[in-house]
């Protein structure tokens, strides 16, 4: 019997022992900073002095600006570590990506990955946002993956989560993971974003955010070194120069219990006070749609983050026909008169359909992703790419009629024709005024930062009274003359970001501010203030999307999946409808009651009042 029982207790060590293991967590890297390359060249040289590190986890915003090269950059980095790897992007690989997240999978491999370890399961998503700013995002195509993926893994398993984001109200859809995992023996998760050490409960989830690898006001930069043990995980921050620190966060790995806590979830409740408002249908695609469906006919299109275009019934909803791209869409499609459906993808390619059944009528190359949204003039498609340039092509066969190749920074956004001038932004600090008929640069202008995160990329530009008015995120509404490019004025004293509308009689542009307000200004050239505001109440706001008026009500959409009609005249609200919890695109007004909307989470509404 002792002989037995030692037996045992010999197996016991040695599954123990067996069961220890350690890996590097290494976070916001940020290549393409000052000292991003030298800081994760200093850690990947650490790491590789350590032989008792079994492999390495990079959680995201891996690079500043999400550019290819500094993807290619951050690569050529990671692969000299002589152990394996594995890597998710962050907001800054992403919300400002010339590929639309493409790069970043062509790189390293895919933005989500799992593998097991000793016994333990390792999951780890993207969580955007794509191309426009907004809360962070588990990507939908990621959430249909996690789902499939926790149903074939062993209740008992033990599972390790790792996000860019917290797996809080900063990821707006972060209670679907927290739920799913819930489910499961989850033992912790682990993420990034904030820069710093810190310990985090998740609803009953013991979490972990991980200090940001750049040296930032230090003189070198670090990581954490996580040693798994049979009943504890340790986290110990290590610097680059060999440098241990005391540990600073350690957590039991026991069998997860749910609390079975009931904790605050985004709801509908808006829907039954604004109950005029209804859903004729719902489709959920099964990516992202981060663009604004067209219409025609009898049929909606739009396309979606793995690079497939669909088309709906307008009066069902139901899928008619799907044609897939090589690329993410982030392109809104515009159908023409003869009616063919364009959009640019993520693959390189402008595309051209036919709208009745989705078959190819012609494609464009360019040499790289096209994500900007495409406007028709004239026979004449306008449309700009991530290759520095912007195109004018024959609608009927796709040939380049003009390029304007000096434009700095990708194009995300959708153009303004104005005249006989086509105006837009990109992410290179610059709005262009070029001649539609030539493609000759009339002007550029900038708002004198310096800074790309504050370019007109995303802004939609207002003509009127030969003025065009922008608000790029820089937090400032600006006029600038139609003909010359020069500023009129610049009004900062509402915070509108991104999101302006014109009125219908063109007397009004109207602007949505971060934080409740709706805001009107007169197209005048001279700064007259803000003519009138109403505070809606819709929160803190940061996405970009259109305001239209159509027969005197407003429309707009926020950053938690809702839509408000509102009356210019009386400020009240008429209507409000809350789809999902995520971002709304700028959407279609079909008429004064009519709504086709999407959000980011893959939903396409077509949304009906009786007011």
């Amino acid at each position: 019997m002792k002989l037995l029982s030692f037996v045992a207790l010999i197996l016991l060590a040695t599954f123990c022992s067996a069961q220890n293991f350690k890996y590097a967590f290494v976070t916001d890297t940020h290549v393409g900073t000052a000292t991003g390359e030298e800081d994760l060249r200093r850690t990947v040289a650490d790491i590789n002095s350590q032989k008792d590190i079994d492999f390495v986890v990079v959680t995201g915003d891996v690079t500043e600006m999400g550019t290819n090269e500094e993807l290619k950059l951050a690569k050529e980095i990671l692969s000299g570590l002589n152990k394996k790897y594995y890597v998710i992007p962050g907001n800054h690989d992403t919300g400002w990506s010339e590929s639309g997240g493409v790069s970043f999978i062509k790189e390293f491999g895919s933005d989500k990955f799992t593998f097991d370890y000793n016994g333990y399961r390792f999951i780890a998503c993207a969580s955007g946002p794509y191309v426009r700013m907004s809360d962070g995002h588990i990507p939908r195509d990621a959430t249909v993956w996690l789902d499939s993926l926790l149903r074939k893994t062993p209740k008992s398993m033990p599972i390790i989560y790792i996000n860019h984001y917290p797996l809080d109200n900063s990821l707006d859809n972060w209670y679907e993971a927290v739920d799913k995992l819930k489910n499961k023996n989850i033992q912790y998760a682990i993420c990034g974003h904030g820069h710093v050490n810190k310990a985090y409960n998740f609803e009953g989830i013991a979490g972990t955010m991980g200090r940001s690898n750049l040296r930032a006001k230090d003189s070198i930069g670090g990581y954490n070194i996580v040693n798994m043990m049979s009943d504890t995980v340790y986290f110990t921050t290590r610097k680059p120069n060999g440098e241990m620190l005391p540990t600073w966060r350690k957590i039991a790995l026991k069998t997860f219990q749910n609390d079975n806590k009931t904790y605050d979830r985004p709801n509908l409740d808006i829907n039954k006070k604004y109950s005029d408002v209804k859903a004729v249908w719902t489709y959920h695609s099964d990516a992202n749609v981060v663009n604004t469906p067209a219409y025609s006919d009898n049929l909606v299109v739009f396309g979606n983050s793995l690079g497939l275009v669909e088309a709906l019934d307008i009066k069902t909803g139901k899928k008619i026909w799907k044609f897939q791209t090589k690329g993410a869409i982030y392109s809104s499609p515009v159908i023409s008169a003869s009616k063919m459906v364009i959009f640019g993808s993520g693959d390189g390619h402008v595309y051209a359909l036919n709208l009745k059944d989705g078959k190819i009528v012609w494609k464009t190359a360019a040499q790289k992703s096209v994500l900007g949204s495409p406007i028709i003039q004239n026979e004449v498609a306008f449309i700009g790419a991530s290759d520095n340039t912007f195109n004018a092509l024959d609608l009927r066969t796709g040939k380049l009629k003009w390029q304007f190749k000096d434009v700095e920074g990708t194009i995300v956004g959708k153009p303004l024709i104005y005249g006989n001038k086509i105006i837009f932004g990109s992410w290179g600090r610059h709005l262009y005024a070029l001649e539609t008929t030539t493609g000759n640069l009339i002007w550029k202008w900038n708002n004198g930062s310096s800074n790309r995160m504050f370019s007109p990329a995303m802004a939609t530009p207002i003509g009127v009274k030969n003025t065009i008015y922008i608000a790029a995120p820089d937090r400032v509404l600006t006029a600038i003359d139609a003909n010359t490019g020069n500023t009129l004025w610049r009004n900062a004293e509402a915070k509108v970001r991104e999101s302006i509308g014109l009125s219908a009689d063109s007397s009004l542009v109207y602007g949505k501010t971060m934080q409740d307000e709706i805001v009107a200004y007169k197209t005048t050239r001279s700064d007259e203030g803000i003519a009138w505001k109403m505070n809606v109440g819709y929160g803190y706001e940061h996405t970009p999307s259109d305001l239209i008026e159509k027969n005197g009500k407003l429309f707009f959409g926020t950053k938690n999946g809702t839509v408000y009609c509102i009356s210019p005249i009386n400020k009240a609200i008429i209507w409000a409808y809350k789809l999902d919890n995520s971002m709304v695109n700028t959407f279609n007004v079909m008429d004064d009651k009519t709504v086709l909307m999407s959000t980011m989470d893959g939903k396409i509404a077509l949304l009906k009042s009786s007011k």
